[in-house]
């Protein structure tokens, strides 16, 4: 049975258009729309999957956000990996519970909460304060303050060097991932992988032409494309649209000299 739907938890209403509204619960609070609005007090307490109507007779179904919706609903000051970058990411970079990562480059926090929610401990670089401050509360508003506990963000320029070492993953979203590979070689333990996300080919070949003269090896650059379906009884097709090119993920593994 499932827990009732509580106070400040997000939520997702999702209307017969399959238009989907994220929403924090607040005693008093309303949803407006151009629908009229539905009262927080009529969601709360109810069960997952329950219909609550608007002033003006839409129903919206009631649902716990995944969180592939919520990264793509949250507050972002960068521009996030999307959810079909996010999981060959997991898998490519092997993100374990327990895991060390050093991620630079991490915006709103849609890949760190990603590997947080996996298990990792994630020690964060990032530039620019506003993102650092962003992504740590998306982390919290997401996971819980108790995620924050293994998730340790650092305002440090990833290109000038990495503090630490024995790290198990290294995971760059940067635009010259190349100018980490002689740090990583030196954070991470033998057999640990990197993995960088790059927006251009020409970023992912450089990187590339760097990571052959490393200590790093087994180097791999794929790129993810998302294509879905319509099925209705008998019509079955590729969508019109598509989710095609976002970036390309490199991943190479340390094997020591």
């Amino acid at each position: 049975m499932s827990r009732p739907l509580q106070t400040g938890e997000r939520v997702l209403l999702i209307d017969n258009k399959r238009r989907r509204y994220l929403v924090v619960l607040q005693p008093g609070g309303e949803f407006h729309s151009h629908a009229g609005f539905v009262p927080h007090d009529e969601v709360i307490g109810g069960a997952e999957g329950m219909s609550a109507r608007s002033t003006r007779g839409t129903s919206y179904r009631v649902l716990r956000p995944t969180l592939a919706d919520f990264v793509l609903k949250m507050p972002r000051g960068a521009q996030v990996i999307y959810p079909k970058d996010l999981g060959p990411i997991l898998m490519m970079a092997d993100i374990f519970p327990g895991a060390r990562v050093l991620e630079s480059g991490v915006g709103s926090g849609a890949l760190s909460m990603t590997m947080l929610r996996a298990g990792a401990v994630v020690t964060g670089y990032e530039l620019r304060e506003d993102f650092a401050n962003r992504a740590q509360a998306n982390v919290s508003s997401f996971l819980g303050d108790e995620a924050l506990e293994r998730y340790d963000v650092h305002l440090r320029d990833c290109y000038e060097g990495i503090d630490g070492f024995d790290f198990d993953r290294v995971v760059l979203d940067l635009p010259e991932p190349w100018n980490v590979v002689k740090h990583a070689e030196g954070a991470l333990a033998t057999g640990g992988i990197l993995v960088a996300y790059t927006p251009s080919i020409t970023q992912a070949a450089q990187l590339r032409e760097t990571l052959e003269e490393s200590d790093f090896a087994m180097a791999e650059t794929l790129e993810v494309l998302n294509r879905s379906w319509h099925i209705e009884g008998q019509s079955v097709r590729p969508d019109h649209r598509m989710v095609a090119h976002t970036g390309f993920l490199t991943s190479a593994r340390l094997l020591g000299s």
